[in-house]
């Protein structure tokens, strides 16, 4: 049996038994899907390594997000998320570029799915990429409204003002763009698609579409 079916029910589990004692009893059994499904990570970055060369010193272990949540702050004290993530790009999963997310599980905070651009992103770094989308609207809209890109990500992933910034005129033609202060896509996923063992594959290949946009972002950051 393919483990992703066998992971959805360990995550089922999980979320139902959120504790520290029932990880323990369960442990080798997480460490047991876990491995595998770092497997498929490592495959899937082999595939984006070919369209996307300086990917090539990634690996799952160093992309991948620990299981433990961090509590310090949130309301939320169960100990475990439900849900296996991580991050890549060719700076490392702690970067202030654009890069892809990946999520599998029964998230609280994101939904399952393929994510790709940049987030949390500091004021300064903010205020020129609207700078920059404005004066290359012309290649911003095009990566945007590509075929491709409508098909598979035609949403936003993003928090948005309640009005322009400061500085903008509030009829800016733009002005959905610089109302944004996460500039990301999204691309859902159902369990039918994480339970084909071809999804690594299929995963590069939809974060191939995103390359112009994350592109887009990061040499508007280099700039």
């Amino acid at each position: 049996m393919y483990y992703v079916k066998e992971l959805y029910t360990f995550f089922d589990e999980l979320a139902a038994h959120n504790d520290r004692q029932w990880f323990a009893d369960n442990r080798p059994r997480y460490e047991h899907l876990r491995a595998l499904w770092l497997e498929d990570i490592d495959r899937m970055l082999a595939h984006i390594t070919v369209w996307q060369p300086d990917m090539a010193g990634q690996t799952a272990k160093s992309c991948a997000y620990r299981i433990y949540r961090d509590t310090r702050f949130s309301n939320d004290k169960t100990p475990y998320k439900t849900h296996f993530s991580a991050s890549f790009s060719p700076w490392g999963r702690k970067t202030d570029h654009a890069g892809y997310y990946l999520e599998i599980g029964r998230a609280r905070t994101y939904d399952q799915g393929l994510y790709g651009g940049l987030w949390c992103v500091e004021s300064a770094m903010l205020k020129k990429l609207r700078h920059a989308i404005v004066d290359n609207i012309e290649e911003w809209e095009e990566i945007i409204n590509a075929p491709d890109m409508l098909r598979h990500f035609p949403g936003w992933c993003s928090s948005t003002l309640k009005t322009i910034p400061k500085g903008w005129d509030r009829n800016h033609p733009q002005a959905e763009y610089l109302r944004m202060t996460n500039y990301g896509k999204f691309l859902p996923c159902t369990d039918s698609f994480y339970l084909d063992p071809s999804w690594p594959e299929k995963a590069a290949e939809m974060f191939h579409v995103l390359k112009p946009f994350v592109d887009f972002l990061n040499y508007s950051i280099d700039e």
